[in-house]
């Protein structure tokens, strides 16, 4: 196979980051411009964050930032009133992930007709990249390989390897069978993986106890409508160490509420400068707040539908949740049963919890060598790539290019989305990854425009 031609580009991973990427290249109007995007799944536009199936599993972003382009703000508005017209009342709506696969997938084929024949999709797993004299060659599961001009890697996230033995299970999964309402379960995290096994549970009309443990013991906070604060970048402490800027921070929200105003309107307001915030610290400033402000920070920015929230609060106050700050240790089978150890926080005692069954909901892998994708695994192992300083994503320079175990620059790899976290950190949701696709598709097409 062959793509090998002047403008060709090929893009690996077709969740939300390729299909972005993909349709911010294909508004460029040179004809001559030829992408192709390869999902292994086969579904573009629903990977990890967009491929769940239940009514209730929603985006945690109101539809007015859900847009696949910076510059035209309401056009996943638009799309929504003409896909469900009369159901929302207000851009400030908070819709299935199923349904905005659906927008992605729908942003992907206007983009290829806009201009026919100059996109191509496949189905097929890439398991090797390299680089050759003339752009890339893309080795593919079916023993076929693809040249182009460009590669773009966009796998976005990965889940952890269960934990368990093969005991614990994934919500929504083939495992995840019919339940006795009254059962006593067990999930593994309190993060939005949690809040969606809680929801498949509450929707199915669960009774039972549910004990949510993870090492802190924290749930995401709820949205409120209210508007972000105008900070001034001259305000903002870059280059701080984490007390101190945690320190301003706490006051800045003091100020806020005590002047009537709402702590999410900071979260909100500082969102602008997250990235410049994270790229100023050094590596032992970043890793401090990986280990120790990362979980108080994700249950404040990435926030939970009022109506989801409620729901959940309501839940814990009823007792019928508990929040358990504890260490997993171990599980093992007890007949039909399933017996749970954990350790709780600040003590060395072990407690034993019998379930009916156990979620697993750890989350992303946040160690990319420890990456299922062999694509991955076969540019870490070559030298090709190398993990960033935190091994939280792939190291890439300020233009998302690929560098390489010595130090080089790749001059036709580019990086997107979640695999670059190490380098943006915040690059998980559409407001962030749109503009780095756009600016992605500027820098090569105008590299092309040039050569």
């Amino acid at each position: 196979m062959t793509n090998s031609g002047r403008q060709s580009i090929t893009i690996i991973g077709g969740g939300a980051s390729g299909v972005l990427l993909a349709a911010h290249l294909l508004r460029h109007p040179d004809p001559n411009l030829r992408v192709t995007l390869i999902e292994r799944q086969g579904r573009f536009g629903q990977g990890l964050a967009y491929s769940a199936r239940h009514r209730n599993h929603r985006v945690n972003v109101p539809a007015l930032g859900m847009s696949a382009f910076a510059d035209d703000p309401e056009h996943f508005w638009r799309w929504l009133q003409h896909k469900e017209p009369g159901r929302h009342a207000s851009p400030w709506t908070f819709v299935p992930r199923r349904l905005y696969g659906a927008y992605l997938e729908d942003v992907l084929r206007e983009a290829g007709e806009r201009l026919p024949g100059r996109l191509v999709v496949l189905s097929e797993e890439v398991e090797a990249l390299h680089e050759t004299p003339k752009g890339v060659e893309i080795a593919l599961g079916n023993g076929t390989s693809l040249a182009s001009r460009w590669a773009i890697l966009a796998v976005g996230h990965e889940t952890q390897p269960l934990r368990g033995k093969g005991i614990a299970v994934r919500a929504g999964s083939d495992s995840d069978t019919a339940l006795d309402p009254e059962a006593h379960v067990m999930i593994l995290g309190s993060g939005l993986s949690m809040v969606d096994a809680w929801v498949s549970l509450s929707d199915a009309g669960h009774a039972g106890p549910i004990t949510v443990v993870s090492r802190n013991g924290l749930v995401p906070r709820g949205h409120r409508d209210v508007a972000p604060l105008d900070i001034a970048a001259d305000d903002v402490p870059f280059g701080a160490s984490l007390n101190d800027l945690t320190a301003w921070f706490r006051a800045l929200v003091t100020k806020t509420e005590s002047r009537g105003g709402d702590w999410r309107s900071v979260v909100d307001g500082l969102r602008p400068y997250n990235q410049r915030l994270w790229q100023s610290w050094p590596v032992r400033e970043k890793r401090q707040f990986l280990r120790h402000a990362r979980p108080w920070w994700n249950i404040h920015r990435h926030r939970l539908p009022p109506d989801l929230h409620a729901g959940l609060v309501k839940a814990i106050e009823a007792g019928q949740v508990q929040l358990v700050a504890a260490e997993f240790v171990d599980i093992e089978r007890a007949g039909k049963a399933v017996r749970a150890i954990i350790r709780p926080r600040g003590t060395k005692r072990r407690e034993i919890v019998e379930v009916a069954r156990v979620y697993d909901c750890g989350g992303v892998t946040v160690d990319v060598r420890a990456s299922a994708n062999p694509v991955i695994r076969q540019l870490i192992q070559s030298g090709a790539a190398r993990p960033d300083a935190m091994r939280i994503g792939l190291d890439v320079d300020e233009n998302c290019a690929l560098i390489a175990a010595d130090g080089s620059v790749s001059p036709r790899v580019r990086v997107v989305g979640p695999l670059t976290r190490g380098r943006y950190f915040e690059i998980e949701a559409i407001p962030d990854i749109r503009l780095q696709c756009r600016a992605v598709a500027d820098n090569i097409m105008a590299g092309e425009a040039a050569s």
